[in-house]
């Protein structure tokens, strides 16, 4: 009895560290060529906005009088300097649309979007004359593309010089007069959206952003601020911030949810299946001492490489069909080998009804847990409990020390 049992705990040690192994060399696959394969993304659809309202600016002349002493006598004379003043926006309506599209890029899902933004601008020229005002708008990423760019100024289309990472056009505005500045673009995206105030402490008049999703699991990333206002769609939803005077340091920002990613998804797998095999060699164990079949330590031997087959297949499928069809046909795969093998060993009833159902409990079941964020610790220990609570009820009247 001490050397089957110490067959089976070589062949469970060999095992695990085969799936060390590949659970290491799924990742390296995954992550040594992430960096790339998002520059790849960025450079073909675009990278993460970070939008800001416009900024707006005049020329003034400003008067100063200089005293100064010259061959001992006080002179004063006049100094005219050109200055710029910077202008706020008086109030602010914005509107964005984000439709999400993930794309596959090896063995990682980026969240990569489509975007339709809008701004509408009050700005008022203080003085009383009229100025001509510089309108500046900084376009939220260098690697993106904007279609349809259409900048207007009270409703009549403007020239727009698009610069570096800014849009600049010009208007004449009357003295204690308001003008509208209207902006509008389409373009692509990745992982986030932001709207950012300005950087530090900024104060913001007559503000509201509106954003629709066309997708539910709406995320806000670290000190991002939360909407005012949320209104469920037909599909997705439509999120306000509206504020009359607010000043803060925090911006308005959305996360993309991510897609489950198969390359992770499968190294985790492998990493957590010695938990799965050492349930199943636990039970086989008792299983086989209740019903009296004779296993040898080879017999466990086979067992254990058919489960590693599930995880070896499972991380190469990953990469030519999704992650579901890759796990259910791993799934079945690894069930036909185990079944198929065992019946010629214990016969069919054993293989396919105790064998068939303790791999789909400890190997299927477990390994899907993966699937459901939050949920895999608390799968495997409600497992882990109800295993011991059937191997203590089922062992109870056995009388160890009498075999």
């Amino acid at each position: 009895m001490v050397k089957h049992i110490v067959g089976i705990a070589f062949i469970f040690v060999c095992t695990a560290a085969a799936w060390v192994i590949l659970g290491a060399t799924i990742f390296a696959r995954t992550y040594d060529r992430s960096a790339g394969l998002r520059e790849k993304v960025v450079s073909n659809w675009g990278g993460p906005h970070e939008q800001g309202p416009p900024a707006a600016d005049h020329r003034a002349t400003e008067v100063e009088n200089i005293e100064e002493v010259v061959d001992g006598k006080r002179r004063r004379r006049t100094v005219e300097r050109s200055v710029t003043v910077p202008l706020a926006p008086e109030s602010s309506r914005v509107e964005a649309d984000l439709a999400l599209e993930h794309r596959q890029k090896g063995l990682l899902w980026y969240s990569t979007y489509a975007v339709s933004f809008s701004g509408r601008y009050v700005f008022r020229n203080p003085t009383a004359e009229e100025r001509e005002v510089i309108f500046r708008l900084g376009l939220p990423s260098e690697h993106a593309i904007y279609d349809e760019l259409t900048v207007t100024v009270d409703g009549r289309p403007v020239a727009a010089l698009a610069e570096k990472k800014e849009v600049r056009a010009s208007a004449r505005v009357a003295g204690n007069a308001t003008t509208v500045l209207a902006v509008s673009y389409r373009s692509q995206g990745l992982e986030r959206w932001r709207y950012v105030f300005g950087s530090g402490v900024s104060q913001v008049r007559d503000f509201e952003l509106r954003i629709r999703t066309n997708f539910d699991d709406v995320d806000f990333p670290e000190g991002a601020l939360s909407p005012t206002a949320k209104r469920r769609l037909e599909e997705g939803w439509e999120l306000l911030w509206s504020y009359r005077n607010l000043v803060t340091g925090q911006q308005i920002g959305i996360a993309m949810p991510e897609k489950l990613q198969p390359g992770p998804l499968a190294g985790r797998i492998s990493f957590f299946a010695p938990v799965s095999l050492l349930f199943f060699f636990f039970v086989m164990f008792i299983l086989s001492a209740l019903k009296r079949v004779q296993m040898h330590p080879m017999n466990y031997f086979f067992l254990a490489a058919a489960f590693f087959a599930f995880h070896l297949l499972l991380a190469y499928l990953v990469d030519h069909i999704s992650i579901h069809a890759a796990f259910a046909t791993a799934s079945a795969v690894s069930v036909f080998l185990v079944v198929s093998y065992l019946r010629l060993v214990t016969g069919l009833r054993f293989a396919a009804v105790e064998a068939g159902s303790a791999q789909l409990v400890y190997l299927v079941l477990f390994s899907y847990a993966f699937f459901f964020k939050g949920f895999t610790g608390l799968t495997v220990t409600i497992g882990a409990i109800l295993t011991l609570f059937l191997a203590m009820q089922l062992t109870g009247r056995i009388r160890w020390g009498a075999n």
